[in-house]
């Protein structure tokens, strides 16, 4: 994972306000609260909140992707394998939500299956988008400046094949 915080972190200010939107059980979190960063941490499993809020030594909100309301508060957002699980057609608004939560020069990392379209898996909806599919969704977010797009490997075992895209935007100032 250090390959993916490296860039996140070479953007957002010392000591800044990051946060996890679809955090899990808070592996990564932890990794920015070790580092000195101010965290706020959400997800929409109570499960995965309480691991989290246990893991993190706070607490961890639960809460819908539709349900963030925070508006320039952030100096990160880090939706590392969350933004996934969100249907194309409610997308476009995430995405606008997420964003007003940055402050103005703030920094978004998300991440996405490498694959186009939506589709169900171990009963689990997925949503995945190529770097030309992913540009497409850009035009509708002129606000979001792209710093970096890039495919990785899947690191988890018997994962082999398996690729994700990855993005770093900055919040444009209006």
């Amino acid at each position: 994972m250090s390959a993916l915080y490296k860039p996140f972190l070479e953007l957002v200010p010392e000591n800044g306000r990051i946060l996890d939107a679809g955090c899990g059980s808070g592996r990564d979190s932890l990794y920015f609260k070790q580092r000195g960063y101010q965290m706020e941490a959400f997800d929409g499993s109570s499960e995965m909140c309480r691991l989290a809020s246990a893991l993190l030594g706070q607490s961890v909100h639960r809460k819908e992707f539709g349900e963030v309301e925070w508006v320039s508060e952030f100096d990160g957002l880090w939706a590392c394998a969350s933004l996934l699980h969100v249907r194309r057609q409610n997308i476009d608004s995430v995405i606008e939500r997420l964003s007003r939560s940055l402050q103005p020069d703030g920094v978004m990392y998300i991440s996405f299956k490498n694959r186009d379209g939506e589709w169900e898996q171990n009963a689990r909806f997925f949503n995945g988008y190529t770097e030309e599919s992913f540009d497409d969704l850009l035009r509708n977010h002129a606000g979001l400046v792209p710093i970096s797009i890039w495919t990785t490997d899947d690191a988890r075992p018997n994962r082999g094949g398996e690729k994700w895209l990855n993005a770093l935007l900055r919040k444009h100032i209006r």
